[in-house]
């Protein structure tokens, strides 16, 4: 019986601590990933860009088959955008990096919308108000309110947000950026070019 609470305690411990915002372990945790966001670029896996730190452990691993809510309210999932390299941002409403970067993705959008999608995916509990009321105060003019009402792609993954994953046109994982980035700055026009 014990394991069985200690797994459960386990599991809501990472869903409190990753997606509520009264919560200063989770501002702390975007802080602590912030501040090594802004380590001076190095070799290899984990370097850090623009704000964001590069990680190469996950390539050629599949998307996942989470499905999310689209745009109109209907039910959809990454397979459904195949054919085109994806970038996937997972950010929320409440978290600072997240919307700092928005209007960089929004401007990339559009500069790319022939070669790439992008899909900035909400992982506010319960979104529904928040980000269409979001996204509606902005007025973005490429990207679309796409929800993940259970956080099920940054639990999943384990990660912090902002968090953003390019796959490639058959669904490979190339790369993530873990942090906030300029998406309009040369270094990640540098890491886009990867893709095929």
């Amino acid at each position: 019986m014990r394991p069985v609470i200690a797994s459960l305690l386990a599991v809501l411990a990472v869903s409190v601590a990753g997606c509520d915002r009264q919560s200063p372990a989770t501002e702390q945790a975007n802080e602590a990933l912030t501040a090594e966001a802004k380590m001076p670029p190095v070799a290899g896996n984990g370097a850090a860009v623009e704000g964001g730190q590069v990680d190469r452990s996950h390539v050629g691993e599949a998307a996942p088959e989470l499905a999310f809510v689209a745009p109109d309210g209907s039910q959809t999932s990454l397979e459904s955008f195949r054919g085109k390299p994806v970038l996937l941002n997972l950010w929320a409403t409440w978290c600072a990096p997240c919307v700092a970067e928005l209007p960089t993705l929004d401007a990339l959008a559009e500069r790319e919308a022939d070669q790439l999608r992008v899909i900035a995916l909400s992982q506010d509990f319960d979104g529904k108000e928040k980000v269409e009321t979001f996204f509606a105060d902005k007025g973005f003019a490429n990207l679309q309110p796409y929800r993940d009402d259970e956080a099920a792609f940054s639990l999943s993954m384990q990660t912090n947000l902002p968090t953003t994953i390019l796959y490639d046109a058959q669904g490979r994982e190339v790369w993530r950026v873990l942090g906030d980035m300029d998406w309009t700055g040369e270094a990640a026009a540098e890491l886009l070019a990867e893709v095929e």
